[in-house]
C-alpha cells in the first residue's frame, strides 16, 4: 500500500533531476558525485520538498489536490547559491575596465585612488532608495539566472553611516523579493582615503565605533575583511577577525588573491566559513583549510575579467577541500553575474566535473553561508528551490556554453521566473 503525504505543489514529468545530497559540505573527490534520476517527480508541502523519486513511485497525497507543474521533460536542479558577492553599491567603474582591457594593473589603479575608492564616493553619495533600487534589479536578474540565494557585502562606505546604509538595504531587499539576501559585513574592504598609509589606524576606527553599531543594527551575519599586501596584512586581519569572532560573527576572508600571503591559513586557523578567491594559495594552506572545514569559494569571473591565472580548483579537492563557485557581482572587478559563465570556465579551465561545478553552486556554496542544513539541494526537509532547466541533462550547464538554459525559478515551493 502506498503511503500517503501532503503535497501543496507536484512536479511531474521530469525527464532528469541532478541534485548533490546531504546537508553538510561536499569535500575532496566527493564532489565528482551526483544524484541523477531519469523519469522523477517532486512534491513540496508549502515551502518545503516532502518527496523525491520516480514518478512510477510517486506517493498519494491526502487533503487538498496539489498544484501541478509539468516539467515537459526538462531537467531538475537546486536553485543556485551565489556565496561571495557586492551587489549593493552606488555608481560604476566602465573606465577603469577599459584602462585594464589595456593592461593597466588592478592593484595599480587601486593605489593611484581608483579602484574600490571610486565605488566609495559613489555609494556615500546614494540614499537608502537608490541602493535598494539597484539593488533590486541585479536580485531581479539573479532570478533569471536560477539564483534562489545569494550573500552581499557592504564594503563601499568605509564609514559608519554608509555601511549600515548599504546593509539596512540588503535588509529591506530580503523583504521585498524572493532571493534570500544574506548579508556580509566587511567595512574592511579597504583604507579609506581619509586613513591612507594608516590600516591600523582605521582598524581602530572599525572596531571601536563602526562594528558596535553593526552588532547593534542586528542585519550581518558574517564579517569579512580584504587580506591582500598593501591592504590588509595578516597581523591586521588575525586582530579583526578574532573581534569579529569574539562578537559573535561567522567569518570570512578575502585570501591570497594576488599575492601568496597566508589568508587561506590564517581564515583555517581561525574557523572561517569559507576562505575566498585563493588564486596564489599554498598547498599547505589548503589542506589546513580542509581540516578546518573551511570551505574554498573560487571566483573565476574575477580572474577571467582581471586576465588572472584561474584557481586550480582540482588541486584544492584534492587537497581534501570542499570547493564553492561565486560570482563576485561587484562595480570593479567583476562586473558579472553570469553563471553560466562560471559553468563553463570551471568545466574547461578549472579541472572541475560538471558534477562537482554543480555541488559547487548548490550545496557546497550553501555551506559557505552556513546553510547547507537546509538548502543546496533536493531532499526531503530542505527548502523547495528549485530550476527548470530548458535542457535534457545537467550537463548542458557547461555543454551549451555560457547560455542560460533557466526556463522557470521556483523559490520556496512558488514559481518566481518563467521565461
Amino acid at each position: 500500500m502506498k503511503r500517503s503525504i501532503k503535497a501543496t505543489l507536484v512536479v511531474r514529468n521530469i525527464g532528469e533531476l541532478a541534485t548533490p545530497t546531504g546537508r553538510e559540505a561536499v569535500k575532496g573527490r566527493a564532489m565528482d558525485g551526483l544524484s541523477a534520476l531519469s523519469g522523477a517527480a517532486l512534491a513540496v508541502d508549502v515551502d518545503r520538498v516532502a518527496w523525491v523519486g520516480p514518478e512510477s513511485e510517486m506517493p498519494d497525497f491526502t487533503g487538498p489536490a496539489p498544484e501541478l507543474l509539468d516539467a515537459g521533460g526538462r531537467t531538475v536542479v537546486p536553485g543556485f547559491v551565489d556565496s561571495h558577492t557586492h551587489f549593493v553599491f552606488g555608481g560604476y567603474r566602465d573606465e577603469e575596465f577599459l584602462w585594464r582591457a589595456a593592461g593597466v594593473p588592478y592593484m595599480e589603479i587601486h593605489r593611484r585612488g581608483g579602484g574600490i575608492a571610486t565605488s566609495v564616493a559613489a555609494t556615500r553619495a546614494a540614499d537608502a532608495d537608490e541602493l535598494v533600487g539597484v539593488g533590486a534589479t541585479r536580485l531581479r536578474r539573479m532570478l533569471e539566472l536560477g539564483v534562489t540565494t545569494v550573500e552581499g557585502k557592504s564594503g563601499y562606505g568605509l564609514d559608519k553611516d554608509t555601511e549600515l546604509r548599504q546593509l539596512a538595504a540588503m535588509d529591506r531587499l530580503d523583504a521585498l523579493q524572493p532571493v534570500d539576501v544574506v548579508p556580509t559585513f566587511m567595512g574592511m574592504h579597504s583604507v579609506p582615503a581619509e586613513y591612507k598609509g594608516r590600516p591600523g589606524d582605521y582598524l581602530d576606527y572599525v572596531l571601536k565605533e563602526v562594528m558596535p553599531a553593526v552588532k547593534a543594527q542586528g542585519i550581518a551575519r558574517f564579517c569579512d575583511i580584504f587580506c591582500e599586501k598593501g591592504v590588509f596584512e595578516l597581523d591586521d586581519t588575525r586582530r579583526y577577525l578574532s573581534a569579529a569572532k569574539a562578537m559573535g560573527y561567522d567569518l570570512k576572508a578575502h585570501a591570497d588573491e594576488i599575492e601568496p600571503l597566508g589568508g587561506a591559513g590564517l581564515a583555517a586557523e581561525l574557523g572561517a566559513v569559507s576562505a575566498d578567491h585563493l588564486l596564489k594559495a599554498s598547498t599547505a594552506d589548503l589542506r589546513a583549510m580542509a581540516a578546518a572545514g573551511t570551505v574554498a569559494t573560487c571566483l573565476p569571473l574575477t580572474a577571467f575579467v582581471l586576465r588572472e591565472p584561474y584557481a586550480d580548483a582540482r588541486a584544492m579537492m584534492d587537497a581534501g577541500c570542499a570547493v564553492a563557485l561565486a560570482s563576485d557581482l561587484n562595480p570593479g572587478s567583476c562586473y558579472s553575474q553570469s553563471i553560466p559563465l562560471i559553468f563553463a570556465i570551471a568545466t574547461l579551465y578549472m579541472g572541475m566535473s560538471m558534477e562537482a561545478a554543480l555541488t559547487a553552486l548548490t550545496l557546497n556554496g550553501a555551506a559557505a553561508l552556513g546553510l547547507a542544513g537546509d538548502r543546496g539541494s533536493l531532499e526531503p526537509g530542505k527548502l523547495a528551490d528549485f530550476l527548470i532547466l530548458d535542457a535534457p541533462s545537467y550537463r548542458h550547464l557547461a555543454y551549451h556554453t555560457g547560455m542560460n538554459l533557466v526556463a522557470t525559478t521556483v523559490k520556496r515551493g512558488a514559481v518566481v521566473y518563467k521565461r
